[in-house]
């Protein structure tokens, strides 16, 4: 993205410290396990505690330290920084489209631990979206955890992290992302989790519909981004995730879709680039 603007609605905490974060017997190392399940373009803080049978949380000070931050990370802080910037332009004009305004998301860079409108939380639990304060917080040293333990790299991959957890901030925007958390809140754990799946792949979708949309805008897209983009998909499905740390699926527990399901939505929002192929809610369950 050389050249492209910076958006100023990034606020840099890194090394500002937040708050403690512990989830009972299962520890820190735990939860860095499923938050890869969980919310790797997941979004919502409170699907981890979900997944992990109800920790207890525990928030206490955690003082600032020196930090200084590597070249290598601030090229990330820049590189977040300019696909925010391309999602503002995008959802701003896709918004007037259809007649409504779009107000961007906040983005907050943090280290370690934050505090969120949602609550504390520490970077394993990984990128989310809180809709009460309207931000998506990222601790950037979740890219190299995506390379590290599920092989997922490339600028392409990371700008579809933040695309994603952008993804939900346009649900919000447009109503979907409450009333579909209302309806969770009425029925089953089973039906909730469907219901869970469906705003994830809608989020996927959004993801590819921006991709289309800056991409022509700013010719964006390289040979090999797609790819990147797809391999990221095919290793974050319920089922891969799931199959990869405990040697089995629970098809009744996904809450973000497999990963054909993902690489599906994300592959039909590139291809389309409008609201008109975004609807995952009326298809029959089983043919998401």
């Amino acid at each position: 993205m050389t050249g492209r603007r910076e958006s100023s609605n990034v606020n840099d905490r890194r090394g500002g410290g937040g708050g403690m974060f512990s989830l009972g017997k299962l520890g820190i190392g735990g939860v860095a396990v499923v938050a890869i399940v969980v919310l790797l373009m997941g979004g919502n803080l409170g699907d981890v505690l979900n997944i992990v049978g109800g920790g207890n949380l525990d928030f206490g000070a955690n003082p600032a330290s020196a930090y200084e931050s590597s070249a290598e990370e601030d090229e990330l802080a820049k590189f977040a920084s300019q696909v925010l910037a391309g999602t503002e332009d995008v959802w701003t004009a896709e918004f007037k489209k259809i007649g409504k305004e779009y107000i961007p998301p906040k983005l907050v860079l943090f280290t370690g631990s934050v505090q969120s409108g949602c609550g504390g939380a520490t970077s394993s639990v990984g990128p989310f979206y809180c809709s009460a304060d309207q931000t998506v917080y990222i601790d950037l040293s979740f890219f190299s955890d995506m390379k590290r333990n599920i092989g997922a790299d490339g600028d392409f991959a990371y700008a579809y992290v933040i695309a994603h957890e952008v993804g939900h901030h346009v649900q919000y925007l447009l109503g979907t992302l409450d009333a579909a958390h209302s309806q969770m809140a009425r029925v089953s754990q089973k039906e909730a989790n469907q219901i869970s799946v469906r705003l994830e792949l809608q989020a996927d979708y959004f993801a590819g519909m921006w991709a289309n949309c800056d991409n022509k805008m700013f010719s964006s897209l390289e040979d090999g981004d797609i790819e990147e983009g797809v391999n990221a998909a095919s290793k974050i499905g319920d089922d891969y995730l799931q199959k990869k740390s405990q040697g089995y699926a629970v098809p009744d527990s996904f809450n973000h879709g497999t990963s054909a399901q993902r690489i599906k939505w994300l592959k039909r929002g590139v291809q389309l680039g409008s609201f008109s192929g975004a609807d995952t809610f009326s298809p029959a369950y089983a043919d998401l």
